[in-house]
């Protein structure tokens, strides 16, 4: 059986469909992607999945636990690195750990050795008696990973693990997931809007306004795309999509100031291109699809930061955590 069953779970805050019917399973030991962009109901799933939210609808259970009846039971079975800050700054980098063990009932003579354990994984031993408000944004993201690790859940669940890190630093945390997941062997359930953080996951879960579009591995994903993307830049790029439609039967599609499609054996076209159009032709781009190809397939637009939309005014709804700084 798989370790989360989803069936048909859908969340309503008045008028808006936040969530609408996702169904999806998580095999035991998998790194589970939820990808899409801002508002598409990534972390409404995440807080129905972690008790922090009933669901309008549906159901869903996590390591044979209903969601919805079994909350206590749930949530002793994971771990969940928030999207927003959740460490307590005036407390010490053990000190927050600490609470954390015993919040969970972490045996009295099992804690220290398991936060030890945790903070050498993420490599924050050295620091583990300064204050959490002297870390860097990198530092406190590994501790609070650290942190949903120490009652030794079966799932971990990251709401955006490295938003508003460098890139240097996402690598690093990612380094660390890769790690954990081979040390312990635990389940990973992560959502992002991060094309290249969706890679590392075994299979992904695309969604956008509420519902999935798509699940399959990245590799199959790509694959569905059709073959090699160009992308063009012409004296008249109007003329161009018409001459490729009439001429070649291409479908090329505006996209950052020129046009964009997809063909097989790229290398071979670009010559047959070139002769067939009556314009002159400015720059050609050749590459392999990405998964931001594949969602530009699916929908008609690219993932791309977006202003906070009434959805993620909606969140407030789902931090009760904030009254037990202790929680997950």
């Amino acid at each position: 059986m798989s370790i989360v069953q989803v069936n048909e779970l859908a969340k309503r805050f008045g008028d808006i469909e936040a969530v609408r019917g996702v169904s999806f399973d998580v095999e035991h030991g998998e790194v589970f992607g939820f990808l899409g962009p801002n508002g598409a109901g990534k972390t409404t799933t995440i807080n129905m999945l972690c008790t922090l939210m009933k669901p309008t609808s549906g159901s869903a259970t996590l390591n044979g636990h209903n969601v919805s009846t079994e909350s206590g039971a749930v949530r002793s079975s994971i771990g969940l690195v928030f999207q927003d800050p959740s460490l307590d700054e005036r407390l010490s980098c053990m000190d927050n750990m600490m609470f954390h063990a015993m919040m969970y009932n972490v045996p009295r003579a099992e804690r220290l050795p398991r936060i030890n354990e945790m903070l050498k994984m993420v490599e924050l031993s050295d620091r583990k008696d300064d204050d959490v408000k002297t870390f860097s944004g990198g530092m406190k993201r590994r501790l609070e990973i650290a942190r949903g690790l120490v009652h030794h859940p079966t799932i971990l669940f990251l709401d955006e693990p490295t938003i508003g890190l460098d890139p240097q630093t996402r690598n690093h945390i990612w380094n660390y997931i890769n790690k954990l997941r081979k040390e312990k062997a635990i389940t990973i359930f992560l959502t992002t809007h991060y094309m290249d953080e969706a890679e590392n996951c075994d299979r992904i879960a695309i969604i956008d306004h509420g519902k999935i579009i798509a699940i399959d591995t990245p590799s199959n994903l790509k694959s569905q795309v059709g073959g090699d993307v160009m992308q063009i830049s012409t004296a008249d790029n109007l003329a161009a999509a018409k001459q490729l439609k009439e001429a070649l039967d291409i479908e090329a599609i505006p996209d950052d100031g020129g046009l964009r499609f997809e063909v097989r054996e790229g290398d071979r076209f670009i010559p047959k291109m070139i002769a067939t159009l009556d314009v002159a032709v400015d720059s050609v781009q050749m590459r392999r699809p990405t998964l931001d190809d594949v969602f530009l397939n699916l929908t008609g637009r690219a993932i791309r930061e977006e202003e906070a939309s009434a959805l993620d005014q909606l969140r407030s709804h789902a931090r009760p955590w904030q009254s037990r700084r202790g929680g997950h």
